[in-house]
């Protein structure tokens, strides 16, 4: 893979997770994130372990395939290393996250890499969905929705959600999460993720979700969901959620 010469949240997100896809660009850019912020691992690393406990929640109610939009890379406690007996097909807009997905899961039967615009269902290769989403629109699946909405104007998330639920067969899953106002404090850190960037107050998260019902555990910050024991001492960054597409 020829090195990038722009740094990708996703590999950076893979540098604090102490994975190995990632190239000194990356590097850089998640050190000066973190002379702006304060240490990211913990706080990425945490939701990474919310992203296992939600998709294990899932296919313990016996969903056993996901979609995964805005995926990075899928290494480190991604989807199919959590569920693994699920089927799974990873998304992004992103063409080296692309390559990059693809060539890890190349020897996958299992798992599998595409193009995939949230915002639009209908950019997803059909194929690829009926291979790895089989039964897309007929029965249960999982559609894990994480590192997005905070890049969606309210208007367009909505829309997307929405959207999705029309989608999805009745009993399917969402996994959600949020952005807080944790960067409000560090303004510098604060400029470096773009204009399209959205911070949202905890009481904003539950009306976005629209049809979708959050599990009797809430819309929460991510270390106290379902916790593994007593919750991470991180900050409170991210509120996350697991939300039902109920019957018609």
């Amino acid at each position: 893979m020829v090195e990038p010469d722009q740094p990708s949240t996703a590999r950076m997100i893979d540098f604090w997770l102490g994975g190995e896809h990632h190239f000194p660009v990356d590097v850089a850019a998640a050190r000066a994130f973190e002379q702006a912020y304060g240490p990211c691992a913990p706080v990425f690393r945490e939701l990474r372990a919310f992203l296992g406990r939600a998709v294990r929640a899932i296919v313990a109610d016996g969903v056993d395939s996901f979609l995964v939009f805005g995926a990075g890379v899928p290494t480190m406690g991604n989807v199919h290393e959590v569920a693994a007996e699920a089927t799974v097909l990873y998304t992004d807009v992103d063409p080296v996250t692309i390559r990059l997905g693809q060539r890890i899961l190349a020897g996958s039967d299992r798992a599998g890499y595409g193009y995939g615009d949230a915002t639009d269902i209908g950019t997803i290769d059909p194929a690829q969905l009926h291979r790895f989403v089989p039964g897309w629109g007929r029965r249960p699946v999982g559609v894990v929705f994480l590192g997005l909405a905070a890049f969606l104007d309210d208007e367009t998330l909505a829309r997307t959600l929405d959207e999705l639920y029309g989608a999805v067969a009745p009993g399917s899953q969402l996994a959600i999460d949020f952005d807080t106002e944790e960067l409000a404090g560090h303004p510098a850190a604060l400029a470096m993720m773009g204009p399209a960037f959205r911070m949202r107050r905890p009481a904003a998260f539950a009306p976005l979700l629209g049809r979708w019902r959050p599990t009797a555990d809430g819309i929460a910050p991510i270390a106290r969901w379902r916790p593994d024991g007593s919750p991470a001492g991180v900050p409170d960054a991210f509120h996350g959620a697991v939300a039902v597409r109920a019957a018609d």
